[in-house]
């Protein structure tokens, strides 16, 4: 072949592909037209219906494209068998109401898709619109529903609204209690098928011109009783009535108990005729001695247990001056006198009140003391004999007794009372000689300071009060709303700090000197005692502050840094009292309400 032959072919095959190529543009063109076409046609369609339609249309042109024979080329289309067997799958949603196109028969009952949950039940399984289930709308008046909705709740019926009351022929059909709505005659809460009550019938006379007879609107009812006398039952339960309120009125015990002794040991006095009142010389201390000692310890072990209590211990006083007996009262309605040193034997128990019995108080000399008590009685008691020498009642509950510690007023002594009064007796006549009355609740403590002139009493009215001996108005008075009731007072062994049990779980020292201020430096924490009034007691050379808790335990303090130096479990109960020994270095006597009194040291 020349070369013109060669180039003549090349030019025409050339041209050939640049018509090919021009054909196949207006073919693309053409099918960009007809896609818009179709795009502003079906706008409303769903998306994924559209989505295949393209996919469809795509797939035609394609192959329409391929199988035009638009350039002579070998014939390299793949062969797609079974077209017509493929369709596309559309799961339409079974909630739906509206359809915005026409779904084929398959579409509209095909099964849901996904496997079926083996533990979903029945009712969940249901159609349902509201949480309790599937609700429709019913054709009631709001009228009628609330009408029916106050008869089902005051009757216990309602008209059936399942029955069509123009299609049932024989009446209305209820729901509920069907036996009252057809003795009501099926009437509604707002019918009222109760006839009216007949008012009660007066004497009246109807005429006028009687002017002495006519009485007008003031004329008495035809059954009316002029008296009003009760019947023979009526009078028998009323006498039953008033007999029970004489009786709850009366005191149960008006007449004190026996008082009786028993002594525990086989001779009263020794070979030199001396009792146990003697204080002993042989013991390594000086309890004659006026002077504290010099330095104080911690107690750190138990050294004895006195038993004998049957119930728990209420307080513990140490004999005056030399401390060589300790005397204790109980709840079981008993007063023991133990030893200190020696033996520690019980040497005498006194026996005379009828209730348990809540505070004793020595006298200077400790040969005679004081008891007070739930029956209402105060008794004064000879410590050498067991003797009840005299008896003392108001008829109010005593909290707290004290001998005047002054020596030429031994014989009086004040009582803190229920009845919110501190009562001043004189034992000699044994007479009320004096009232303090200005606190607002139970008196709880009674202290003397400044040199026994003036005495500090707390209540359960939260307050302090200080007074003048035998001055029944207080010239001190000490309440905070912060304050709370404070129901165990000791005064330190100089004489200048007051030492207050706080019930919210403090221990507060007051100034016992003139003004009676709080020493807001001096607070103890760290124990429980929140409503027991547990008493609080001071070391003989003022190192420590030592008190009992609510959980059995004795708490001892520094009372320079107010640091809680030690914590002992003493009793099971309450640890009530905590008495420091005044002429022992670490000797600490504490009591409990599981009837033991221990002595540590």
């Amino acid at each position: 072949m020349s070369s013109k032959s060669q180039a003549g072919l090349n030019s025409c095959l050339q041209i050939s592909r640049l018509e090919c190529f021009n054909r196949q543009s207006d073919i693309y063109s053409k099918t960009r037209i007809n896609l818009i076409f179709i795009n502003r046609t079906f706008t409303r369609l769903t998306f994924s219906f559209l989505s295949k339609l393209l996919r469809f249309v795509c797939i035609t042109c394609i192959n329409h494209l391929l199988t035009r024979n638009l350039v002579p080329q070998p014939s390299i289309t793949p062969t797609f068998s079974g077209c017509e067997d493929v369709q596309a799958g559309f799961h339409l949603d079974p909630s739906l109401k509206e359809v915005d196109f026409n779904p084929s028969y398959e579409t509209m009952f095909a099964p849901e898709l996904g496997p079926v949950n083996p533990f979903r039940t029945q009712q969940m399984a249901a159609p349902r619109n509201t949480l309790s289930g599937f609700a429709e709308p019913a054709h009631i008046n709001d009228f009628m529903f609330e009408q029916q909705r106050r008869t089902f709740h005051t009757y216990g019926y309602a008209l059936d609204p399942t029955v069509d009351r123009s299609e049932v022929p024989g009446g209305d059909t209820y729901i509920g209690s069907v036996e009252e709505a057809e003795k009501n005659q099926g009437l509604t809460v707002f019918e009222s098928g109760k006839k009216k009550i007949e008012k009660r019938k007066k004497l009246k006379d109807s005429n006028p011109a009687n002017i002495e007879g006519f009485q007008g609107p003031w004329a008495k009812f035809v059954d009316e009783k002029d008296v009003a006398k009760p019947s023979e039952e009526e009078q028998k339960e009323l006498d039953e009535i008033i007999a029970k309120r004489q009786k709850k009125g009366k005191h149960e015990d008006d007449k004190p108990a026996e008082e009786k002794t028993v002594l525990h040991v086989k001779d009263m006095y020794d070979y030199q005729g001396r009792s146990y009142l003697h204080i002993p010389q042989d013991l390594g201390v000086n309890l004659r001695s006026s002077e504290p000692p010099e330095k104080c310890y911690l107690p750190k072990k138990q050294m004895h247990i006195w038993t004998g209590h049957t119930k728990g211990v209420s307080a513990i006083r140490l004999f005056p001056r030399s401390g060589h007996l300790l005397l204790s009262c109980s709840m079981d309605c008993k007063i023991k006198l133990w030893e200190v040193y020696n033996d520690r034997r019980c040497l005498r128990t006194f026996i005379g009140h009828s209730k348990a019995v809540r505070d004793i108080c020595f006298n200077n000399e400790g040969t005679q003391f004081l008891s007070a008590a739930y029956d209402r009685y105060l008794k004064l008691w000879d410590t050498e004999t067991g003797k009840c020498l005299v008896k003392f009642t108001n008829r109010k509950v005593p909290y707290c007794v004290k001998f005047n510690p002054d020596e030429d007023k031994q014989s009086l002594f004040v009582a803190g009372m229920s009845d919110k009064k501190i009562v001043q007796w004189d034992i000699r006549s044994g007479e009320v000689v004096q009232e303090y009355d200005r606190h607002l609740g139970a008196v709880n403590t009674i202290t003397f300071v400044d040199e026994n002139r003036r005495f500090v009493s707390t209540s359960d009215d939260k307050s302090l009060r200080v007074w003048e001996w035998d001055i029944p108005v207080d010239f001190k008075y000490i309440a905070e709303p912060s304050m709370h009731s404070m129901p165990a007072v000791t005064l330190s062994p100089n004489g200048k700090w007051l030492a207050c049990q706080s019930m919210d779980n403090q221990i507060l020292i007051f100034g016992a000197q003139n003004r009676f201020r709080l020493n807001k430096k001096k607070i103890f924490k760290g124990h429980m005692v929140a409503g027991y009034a547990c008493q609080v007691d001071f070391s003989p050379d003022m190192s420590y502050v030592a008190s009992g808790d609510a959980d059995g335990k004795l708490n001892i303090w520094d009372w320079k840094t107010t640091k809680l130096y030690s914590r002992i479990k003493a009793h099971d109960k309450v640890c009530i009292s905590a008495i420091w020994h005044p002429h022992e270095t670490s000797k600490v006597i504490t009591c409990g309400w599981d009837g033991q009194i221990k002595l540590w040291d």
